[in-house]
């Protein structure tokens, strides 16, 4: 399916830092309840993920990540998760995270 440039404008991505992560004791998957600072501008949102094959709660604390901020909350078990942070499965489906791969402001709009 094609879009248009306007649709995707649409999905607001922005870089944000993780501040705080977590085991989500309740998910059926292994997942993290994960904290990213937005910047000024958005602030900090909590998003569930299911990081735990590659990262541990302490190895996320200070990465730079991408999520998209303008979805709506989704209940997910206990977590009101209120943004999606982005990653591409690996070989075995297991998600990394897309980072930049450089240190860029907090609330950077991804275009």
């Amino acid at each position: 399916m094609t879009i248009s440039y306007d649709d995707f404008q649409k999905v607001d991505i922005r870089v944000g830092r993780v501040v705080r992560a977590e085991v989500n004791v309740a998910a059926r998957k292994p997942a993290y309840k994960v904290w990213v600072d937005f910047g000024a501008d958005i602030g900090e949102l909590k998003s569930s993920a299911q990081l735990a094959r590659h990262y541990t709660p302490e190895s996320l604390i200070g990465r730079l990540v991408m999520g998209v901020v303008n979805f709506p909350a989704k209940q997910i078990g206990p977590v009101r998760s209120e943004c999606l942070v982005l990653g591409v499965p690996d070989a075995d489906g297991e998600v990394v995270l897309l980072v930049p791969d450089l240190d860029v402001p907090l609330g950077g709009r991804m275009f």
